[in-house]
């Protein structure tokens, strides 16, 4: 992975760029589809457009309240919006952590982009971050999410509940980082 600043970092098949309000149109396209929202979203009315840009909107500040977060995924080739994840503080199973997270629009996956990204996610946790550890969590039926979680070197930790739904939780930790 080569980067210039945690703004915008290219792997080997993406640009990750800060995600920004004017992705908006973009982040409706990925997370209103049903199929991508059966993966992230937990309550029991389905996602609106509302929700997105508010989320957006909350991915957006917590860019500048912690200088780092989500990020907008373009494949390098075309510059077509890929997906959208990265890293940021989450409060689940009553612990505060930095999560990693990613959705890939349908019709990339099982092309490893999201390997790809969890990746990078980790680089930048624990090279540049200097985090002592980060989290990652789904669905317990999401096998690809798990599987990405698992290939990226994240230790399945336990069953908890987010949202009112069973998920499991992984946690990775850096190697050789000392908490203290």
């Amino acid at each position: 992975m080569s980067t210039g600043t945690i703004e915008r970092i290219e792997t080997a098949r993406m640009v990750l760029e800060r995600l920004r309000p004017e992705h908006g149109a973009e982040q409706l396209e990925l997370l209103l589809d049903p199929r991508v929202s059966a993966t992230l979203w937990v309550a029991s009315e389905p996602l609106t457009e509302r929700d997105v840009v508010d989320g957006l909107k909350a991915k957006v500040d917590h860019w500048e309240r912690h200088g780092f977060g989500m990020w907008l995924l373009r494949d390098r080739e075309t510059g077509e919006m890929v997906g959208r994840g990265g890293l940021q503080y989450t409060y689940t199973a009553g612990l505060h952590d930095v999560e990693a997270g990613w959705a890939i629009v349908p019709e990339r996956w099982g092309r490893g982009l999201a390997t790809e990204l969890a990746r990078a996610c980790v680089e930048v946790a624990f090279d540049q971050l200097d985090l002592f550890e980060i989290v990652a969590f789904t669905l317990p039926d999401n096998i690809a999410s798990r599987r990405v979680m698992e290939k990226t070197g994240f230790e399945y930790e336990r069953d908890i509940v987010h949202g009112g739904l069973p998920h499991v939780l992984y946690r990775h930790r850096g190697v050789g980082r000392n908490p203290e």
